[in-house]
């Protein structure tokens, strides 16, 4: 059988393992200059115009920029249900309540109607998720939260270069956080940065991660240890060198599906959207669970379903809340491999998979 393409694929090179071996000759290993630069070498390279703050995972961010955003317990938060757990998980870990609406069909994002209709009195902020790489609405999501007085938190995990009409992600809520996971579109290892709108919020990030102490031993509040290493942000610093021709490469890669693909519905780009496609999402109307069991049995071509269980249904949440472009993503989504080390033999063989199984079940 042909070798098997996965869907997703974490890229590391010479470069980020002698960048590595650097830091091991150095003797710093904890947070450190190479975090420092690796923080103002990303606000730099994405255009955000602000600081950034470098922790140790994208989970650990989003959790830390609530609460230096002052989200507490008695609080609302606004989220979409189709996204990673860790969306509503972050909010709980506040003491605040996650709130789902709904996403709209065309960008899997949430629907800024939707938002409307769940602000109550208790809502303190709006989280949209950039999904897949697809700028949210936030034009729009930023002109609700202003007409109610209530702030935007970012969800930028999977969103790395994206742009809504010229602004980057990361550059419009109070904080975005992005994800270095690694198979994110560019990693450190493990690890999150927080890109932040003022020195307030920045004060409190750098409190938080650090056991609440800026200098130490004089701790002002009850912090965490959620650091970032000095070696897990010199391999960053090597990716951010890289980063930019693999999205050229994964805009590229789905530009060939897009004029290719026949018999699913292939993902739209909004006019004034620069999609990173951290994943490219097709929908497979009818059993999709089956679609994807046949690429990877039929054709050795893997994809992933991001996210078959929403969230309000999960067990934390068990939230009673009517989303129907929710329930019919989670039900219709698939993605395929769109990572810059396929080849185009690779990609030649998903279409191929894909049309194959979609004139069969036609």
């Amino acid at each position: 059988m042909t070798e098997f393409i996965p869907p997703a694929k974490p890229l590391i090179g010479d470069e980020e393992r002698e960048a590595v071996d650097r830091v091991l000759r150095s003797g710093m290993l904890a947070q450190g200059p190479e975090v420092k630069a690796f923080e103002e070498e990303f606000s730099a390279h994405f255009g955000l115009g602000r600081a950034c703050v470098a922790v140790n995972s994208g989970t650990s961010g989003q959790h830390l920029g609530l609460l230096s955003c002052g989200v507490k317990a008695g609080d609302e938060v606004i989220v979409p249900s189709f996204t990673f757990a860790a969306t509503a998980n972050s909010v709980a870990l506040t003491g605040a309540t996650p709130v789902f609406a709904d996403i709209d069909a065309d960008d899997f994002c949430l629907s800024p109607e939707a938002v409307e209709a769940a602000i109550t009195e208790r809502t303190v902020g709006i989280m949209p998720v950039h999904l897949y790489g697809h700028p949210a609405k936030m034009d729009r999501l930023m002109a609700i939260a202003e007409q109610h007085g209530i702030q935007v938190f970012e969800d930028a995990a999977q969103a790395h270069g994206a742009k809504l009409n010229g602004t980057p992600v990361g550059a419009f809520g109070s904080f975005a956080m992005f994800s270095l996971y690694p198979t994110k579109n560019m990693t450190s290892g493990e690890g999150g940065m927080v890109s932040v709108a003022n020195a307030e919020i920045e004060r409190n990030m750098r409190l938080y991660r650090n056991q609440g102490m800026e200098k130490q031993y004089h701790n002002e509040v009850v912090g965490l240890n959620n650091r970032m290493t000095d070696i897990h942000a010199a391999i960053g610093r090597v990716q951010l060198t890289k980063v930019d021709g693999w999205t050229a490469t994964r805009q590229q890669n789905a530009a060939f599906y897009d004029a290719n693909l026949e018999g699913v519905v292939v993902p739209p780009v909004a006019a004034g959207a620069v999609h990173v496609y951290h994943q490219y999402t097709i929908r497979v109307p009818q059993d999709r669970d089956g679609f994807s069991a046949a690429l990877k049995e039929q054709f050795n071509v893997g994809s992933g379903m991001f996210y078959p269980v929403p969230n309000h249904r999960l067990a934390p949440f068990q939230a009673d809340v009517d989303l129907p472009e929710t329930e019919k993503a989670a039900a219709e989504c698939l993605s395929l491999p769109v990572h810059p080390s396929l080849s185009q033999e690779d990609l030649e063989r998903v279409v191929t998979a894909v049309n194959t199984l979609a004139k069969a079940g036609s």
